[in-house]
């Protein structure tokens, strides 16, 4: 394949759920990419909460900086340090997975519940295998952050533009949180990619994604609309599930970069 892939754009999101951070580089790890997913909110019942429930959620916007996240929300603003946490060890589960975490704060926990409007906490992954996911297709088992699936969520520029051919209202490709952004040639060509290397880093494809109503939320205001689920169930629809984009994992540990060529 020719120099027409390459990186675009590259997203972390270091909270689960919440909104992302778009980087011109990021190091590659087993897990994802670096901060990416690490944390999450959890309920009362310490079960995950989403995007999926709360729609809201899209409107809290994380950045880094000096080894602090800060989250800001409706103007307000709070931060924690990125290696904090408490000693106490939760169990949670992401989807099927069982995972090990930690609660960050207690006064993050409180800033995160006085604005969702309920008794929540914010908790860490902090070890390389504290979460194990097993992928039936390759017949291998991950280790994963606290993403719903795979660490990595990878998008080509012309499967964005083939879906907006359709909609009246265009979209971004912020609807799909994706973490790599391609320059690609044909739509879902992402679809079938095998192995490949971005700057220092092997990457392999898993599987498409499998798309939830999720990306029917749009993260500008956190309305939920009828597209673009709609649309894309009447062309992406595979043994009942809505594909777009895929996941895949990295091999090896290393720095990617925007404008990296995809090298096959």
């Amino acid at each position: 394949m020719s120099r027409i892939h390459f990186v675009k754009e590259i997203y972390i999101y270091p909270i689960k759920s919440l909104a992302g951070i778009s980087c011109k580089n990021a190091l590659a790890e087993e897990m994802g990419f670096e901060n990416d997913r690490r944390w999450m909110l959890i309920d009362a019942e310490n079960q995950m909460i989403t995007q999926r429930e709360h729609r809201i959620m899209s409107q809290f916007y994380p950045q880094i900086s000096d080894g602090k996240i800060s989250i800001t929300f409706l103007g307000q603003k709070h931060e924690f340090f990125i290696n904090e946490h408490l000693d106490n060890s939760i169990q949670v589960n992401v989807w099927d997975d069982n995972s090990e975490v930690v609660e960050v704060n207690h006064k993050t926990s409180k800033w995160f519940s006085q604005h969702l409007g309920f008794e929540c906490k914010l908790v860490k992954i902090i070890k390389n295998g504290d979460r194990k996911h097993e992928s039936s297709r390759l017949k291998e088992t991950f280790n994963v952050s606290l993403a719903d699936g795979y660490p990595y969520l990878l998008i080509g520029t012309e499967s964005l533009d083939f879906l907006n051919e359709k909609l009246e209202d265009k979209i971004t490709v912020l609807r799909f949180r994706p973490n790599i952004v391609i320059s690609s040639e044909k739509p879902h060509e992402e679809d079938d990619f095998d192995t490949f290397k971005i700057g220092e880093v092997q990457f392999k494809n898993v599987k498409p994604c499998g798309r939830c109503i999720m990306v029917n939320n749009d993260p500008q205001n956190g309305k939920l609309k009828k597209e673009p689920l709609k649309t894309l169930s009447k062309y992406r629809n595979v043994n009942n599930s809505v594909l777009f984009g895929t996941n895949i994992v990295s091999l090896n540990s290393g720095i990617i970069s925007v404008g990296d060529e995809i090298v096959f």
